[in-house]
């Protein structure tokens, strides 16, 4: 049984048809990565498996129960965490009341939550040191460092990451990578949407390539990676 499974999703914006039955799945402690150029369905796919938008058509279904009908906060409390594009972190608020905003699903006591904020310390001890300061003032990477942060606050099975690596410089870019593979070294599977198709698919165990909303083609990262069409369209060469 898979960990996540998309079956023939079919999603709108309004009345404008986005998702054309996207069927995926992302199986226990693994790095898949969901490719395709601007406007071709990958981030309405995370929001769609986060219940913001709701299906038409097809199923979605997490540790083996249907997930397809549950608001937003029902499906983050099962084990699901997010990533959003943009990093979306609180600007006025600290480091630290951020990273307490995202376990907040988890109903639970602050005082609860220390032994996960200490592990999100252990993976980014910058914002450890920075806990007390304003999220809108940090760098951009260490805002990413922060929304990868809050994600893990509710301790989740899986975290989709939309575009983690965007207006990052290089030596950022690696080390957002290796965080990503750390965190799945420690038992989170990962479903990653990325324009920098090569490091996505240096790390991911699987792919899918998405094309106006349907899925085009899929296989093993190195699968992916040396096919001569997706190194054509999406790879620059």
């Amino acid at each position: 049984m898979a960990l996540l499974e998309m079956t023939n999703v079919v999603s709108f914006y309004g009345l404008i048809q986005v998702l054309r039955g996207v069927s995926l799945r992302v199986e226990n402690g693994e790095i898949v990565c969901l490719l395709g150029s601007n406007g071709a369905g990958k981030s309405t796919t995370m929001k769609t498996i986060l219940g913001i938008v709701r299906p038409r058509e097809g199923a979605i279904s997490f540790k083996g129960e249907l997930i397809d009908r549950l608001p937003t906060s029902a499906v983050v409390s099962r084990g699901i965490s997010t990533v959003p594009e943009s990093r979306r972190i609180f600007p006025r608020l600290s480091v630290e009341e951020n990273l307490e905003i995202g376990a907040y699903v988890r109903g639970v006591g602050l005082h609860r939550l220390r032994p996960q904020l200490d592990h999100v310390y252990s993976l980014f001890p910058r914002l450890k040191e920075r806990r007390r300061q304003a999220g809108g003032t940090l760098s951009g990477g260490e805002q990413q460092m922060l929304a990868i942060g809050r994600a893990l606050m509710v301790q989740p099975k899986l975290v989709l990451m939309d575009e983690p690596s965007m207006g990052l410089s290089p030596v950022l870019v690696d080390q957002i990578f290796e965080i990503i593979q750390s965190i799945n070294q420690g038992g989170t599977s990962i479903l990653l949407v990325e324009q920098n198709a090569r490091m996505a698919l240096s790390i991911a165990g699987r792919g899918y390539v998405m094309q106006t909303g349907r899925i085009v083609a899929e296989g093993t990262g190195q699968e992916l990676l040396h096919s001569e069409e997706i190194r054509t369209a999406y790879l620059g060469e």
